[in-house]
């Protein structure tokens, strides 16, 4: 049997592979409902760890855009140009549906507004404020950035801002500015070691418009985060995407309400070896800056990797050991590229 703490993406797709797979699971999950949010984009990757565990391609294609090719540009023109990875376009909320409706379709268990505060990982005991919460002999903790269960485990091991903060909007109608539909955007700034200032990215399709900036700066107080009136915002995105203002423009003038995040990572190389009743998995254990765009699909083979070792009889600690070696080697070749482009 299996608790998973968190009902995010990692969570609620790895209850429903296991209970698919008749494993009794239960899943507590700090919000009231399904989680809401920004959008996402996932790759082949992504989408081959989803269906190999159960969810099917007509729901996931229910619930996205298609995305044909991510382009970056500056003043100076196209940069970069990748079309050769199939992509799909979520907005979050409608991809934690899709996966909500998978674990519903299971026996699967999923308790809403039951935060879990207190964990004694030696005993795997869960408690949520003073309640006792029943726990079985694997406890998975999917519970997100600032994770409580990382906190009783590796205290030591906390978020780090990286330097920038994330705007998203979703406009308020669908609109068509003169770029390319279908296409993932990124219009860059550099500084003068030629690293990204700031960047501004849009999407849009007949149905959908979306956009997103970076911008780098000091940290924002909690309670400038989360959802945010547009107006307190302008003058900042705009001084941010000097080089397309009527396009930015256009993307602001139809959107009213932006959802505003300090970019943070959680440190991986140092952190201690996964070790049962209590595994992390997720943003828990790895959380990566949206700038490297491939958080959600980590999430995701995280619970591949788990629910495979799980239903086989293998370790989940195992298997967690085995994703993060994975994980820093692609980190690592990901960097050596980036310092040998520059």
């Amino acid at each position: 049997m299996v608790t998973i703490i968190g009902g995010g993406i990692a969570g609620t797709l790895l209850a429903g592979a296991l209970a698919r797979d008749d494993r009794p699971v239960t899943v507590y999950e700090s919000q009231p409902t399904i989680g809401a949010g920004h959008f996402l984009a996932l790759d082949d990757r992504a989408h081959a760890a989803l269906t190999r565990l159960g969810v099917g391609l007509d729901r996931l294609h229910a619930a996205s855009h298609a995305l044909t090719e991510l382009r970056a540009a500056d003043r100076s023109g196209v940069l970069r140009s990748d079309s050769r990875t199939e992509r799909r376009l979520y907005l979050r909320a409608d991809l934690m549906r899709a996966l909500t409706e998978f674990a519903v379709d299971t026996t699967a268990v999923l308790n809403y507004g039951t935060p879990i505060t207190e964990l004694n990982n030696a005993e795997g005991t869960l408690f949520s404020g003073d309640s006792p919460v029943p726990a079985d002999d694997v406890i998975i903790a999917a519970d997100g950035i600032d994770s409580p269960a990382r906190r009783h485990l590796e205290p030591e091991r906390i978020a780090e801002y990286s330097g920038q903060i994330i705007i998203y909007g979703i406009t308020d109608r669908p609109i068509q500015p003169t770029t390319d539909p279908s296409v993932l955007h990124f219009h860059r700034q550099l500084d003068d070691d030629g690293r990204p200032a700031s960047t501004f990215g849009h999407f849009w399709n007949d149905t959908i418009s979306v956009w997103f900036t970076r911008l780098t700066r000091e940290p924002l107080a909690m309670r400038d985060t989360g959802s945010q009136p547009l107006d307190g915002w302008a003058a900042p995105i705009l001084a941010g995407a000097g080089a397309i203002p009527e396009l930015v423009e256009t993307m602001l003038g139809a959107t009213s309400t932006v959802h505003v995040s300090n970019a943070r990572t959680v440190p991986l190389a140092d952190a201690r070896p996964p070790q049962a009743p209590v595994i992390l998995c997720g943003d828990a254990d790895h959380a990566i800056t949206p700038a490297a765009g491939i958080g959600a699909r980590d999430a995701i083979e995280d619970a591949a990797a788990l629910a495979e070792a799980i239903t086989s009889g293998g370790a989940p600690a195992a298997a967690m050991a085995e994703r993060r070696r994975q994980i820093l080697a692609e980190r690592e070749q990901a960097a050596q590229m980036f310092r040998s482009a520059t």
